[in-house]
């Protein structure tokens, strides 16, 4: 049975409600910026009175000039004025105050968004389709997201403008009030057709996605080489077109049938337009003054209501869809946060325990490990192996706390892992894996990030260098290890696969104190012999005399795992565990699992018969 620290509720895949998204959104920016956010907001407020008076002016301006009024002529040529010029410096100035505010803003929501992804304890939701679509697209758009608030401001400045407006056409008659009623439907339709148009765009994510991709492999210089000599580039031409076409197929039928409603909403409203002047002029018998009102007011509407609704369009379709994903990011993040209270352990006095551990990956029935039970002896260096595809790696990832098992319990020192919090944790952890980031730093960076503490500690930097067996990398570079790593940097400089991996593993080197060291497969690149010096040089170092049994012993209880196809590594270790099918199928010693004549002893001699 598993823990129920082990499987913690998970969000629901279901975006939040959109407007509860968007005002989470918006106190985000409040809790970094409460000054610069008020002081937008309410100059796009007042921004919006000088301009919603125009209206007002030009029907004064009319009527003096219908009734030769010079006062009044003069009192709305005064207004207009005061509007014009009103409108122009608060917009220049509400303008520079939001663009700082958005300046400032756009770095918290950065800083939130990575802060948010760290903080997921596991990686399942890097390796789920539908999750990384989501995730590429507020990617996308949170760089952008700080047009939300802009957008907003000027939302309600529109409306702001809308009422006004309203309230002048009432002053000729109340009826005129229902003109706003037939600017409904163009806002019902700005409001729905955004959310049609990214729906299809998230469902043509996956055809984009792989368009994006192969653009990127048919351009960029790392599999440039191999791109040229198979011939494939025009077969990447050709099907990257396919895949971004069937994005655009479905994109583009979901713009048309939208725009088509839209169009027949704006119609609609033109007709109430129409039928508005039509009624003041000749129904009401209304004055030449309230006829140029109801003119000048119901066109200022017209554009008043195109606004509203290109913002609200705006808010429905990018900003209010983005600020739904990062209220799910929020909320999947929350979700996975487990009751990890209890402080790991200064040193390992038993060892870990895996107690029938089942782990299937996310979006798949298929058990990677099934009901694996494992001691791990503190001080122990152990090596798994296993052909590939038996779970070696996953069950790395189980330890490091990237994943939680979907059954069963890892145990430290008898308490379970699930109950230690992860960041805590892995700052008792080191290692390397096959699958290595190419960090492009300044060498003793790219090293020293494995210790953050110590990123500058030249002498831990150098040490980790020499467990590496990356000494002779370090020397053949121009400013040692001030050199710049990546050709595309100024005064950078291009390595091999191979350095790059010993970089990695020197990194993988700067904690002195780790309980648990892994080496997943961390010198693939490298040749036999180096690798299995740099093994034994390390495991050497770890291993010292245990008073009174004469047994050897880590310091701190230190538990090191190395993962390697190479039995002439793996000898080493001092327990051996083999993985077949998903499951444990041997463990023990070299001796013992040679002696027993079983998996390993096959996987061994056919080896060795290569080499020989």
């Amino acid at each position: 049975m598993s823990s129920p620290e082990a499987a913690p509720p998970v969000a629901s895949d279901e975006l939040p409600p959109a407007l509860s998204s968007m005002w989470r959104l918006v106190r985000l920016g409040y809790r970094h910026e409460p000054g610069l956010l008020l002081a937008a907001f309410l100059l796009s407020m007042l921004a919006a009175l000088p301009d919603a008076l125009i209206a007002l002016w030009l029907a004064l301006l009319g009527a003096g000039v219908i009734r030769n009024d010079r006062g009044l002529l003069f009192a709305a040529a005064l207004g207009l004025a005061a509007s014009a010029a009103g409108t122009w410096f608060l917009r220049t100035i509400s303008t520079r105050v939001q663009r700082r505010f958005r300046d400032r803003v756009t770095i918290a929501l950065e800083g939130h968004v990575a802060r948010l992804q760290a903080s997921v304890a596991t990686i399942a939701h890097q390796e789920r389709p539908e999750l990384l679509d989501r995730l590429a697209v507020l990617r996308d758009q949170v760089f952008v997201l700080d047009h939300m608030y802009m957008s907003v401001f000027s939302t309600c400045g529109w409306i702001l403008r809308l009422a006004i407006t309203v309230a002048l056409l009432m002053s000729v008659h109340p009826a005129l009030a229902l003109l706003a009623l037939f600017a409904l439907p163009t806002v019902l339709t700005s409001s729905w057709r955004p959310a049609v148009e990214r729906g299809a765009e998230e469902r043509g994510a996956p055809a984009a996605r792989l368009a994006r991709h192969l653009f990127v492999t048919a351009t960029t210089a790392a599999p440039g080489k191999e791109v040229r000599l198979s011939g494939i580039g025009a077969r990447l031409v050709r099907r990257r077109r396919t895949e971004w076409e069937r994005w655009y197929h479905l994109v583009s039928r979901a713009r048309w049938g939208s725009a088509a409603w839209h169009t027949l909403a704006w119609a609609v409203f033109g007709a109430g337009y129409v039928g508005a002047i039509v009624y003041v002029a000749a129904r009401l018998h209304a004055p030449p003054a309230e006829v140029l009102l109801v003119l000048a007011a119901g066109s200022r509407l017209s554009a008043y209501v195109g606004a509203t609704v290109g913002e609200i369009g705006f808010l429905r379709g990018i900003w209010m869809d983005g600020s739904r994903r990062l209220a799910w990011l929020e909320d999947y993040a929350a979700s996975l946060v487990a009751p990890a209270n209890l402080p790991v352990p200064e040193r390992l006095t038993q060892g870990i325990r895996l107690d029938r551990v089942s782990f299937a990956y996310p979006g798949t029935d298929r058990l990677v490990l099934q009901e694996v039970s494992l001691d791990l002896p503190a001080g122990s260096v152990v090596a798994i192996v296993g052909e590939n595809g038996a779970g070696k790696s996953t069950l790395v990832k189980l330890l490091c706390k990237l994943y939680a098992p979907t059954s069963g319990r890892i145990l430290v020192d008898g308490v379970d892992l699930a109950r230690l919090p992860a960041d805590e944790w892995r700052t008792r952890l080191a290692g390397a894996f096959q699958d290595f980031f190419r960090f492009e730093l300044p060498a003793r960076h790219s090293i020293g990030l494995g210790d953050v503490p110590r990123l500058d500690d030249d002498p831990a930097v150098r040490t980790a260098v020499e467990r590496a067996g990356a000494a002779d990398v370090v020397e053949r570079l121009a400013a040692g290890l001030d050199t710049q790593l990546g050709p595309t940097w100024p005064d950078g400089v291009d390595v091999s696969f191979g350095q790059w991996q010993k970089f990695a593993l020197a990194r993988g080197f700067m904690r002195d104190g780790p309980l648990l060291l892994v080496l997943d497969e961390p010198t693939a690149a490298l040749d036999a012999e180096t690798e299995h010096a740099v093994f034994e040089r390390y495991a050497a170092a770890l291993r010292g005399d245990h008073e009174g049994d004469g047994r050897r012993y880590a310091p701190n209880g230190r538990i090191s795992i190395l993962v390697s196809h190479r039995f002439s590594t793996v000898r080493m270790a001092d327990h051996i565990v083999v993985l077949d099918g998903a499951r444990v199928v041997e463990t023990g010693s070299h001796e013992e699992l040679m002696a027993a004549g079983g998996t390993y002893a096959e996987l061994y001699e056919i080896q060795a018969a290569a080499y020989r």
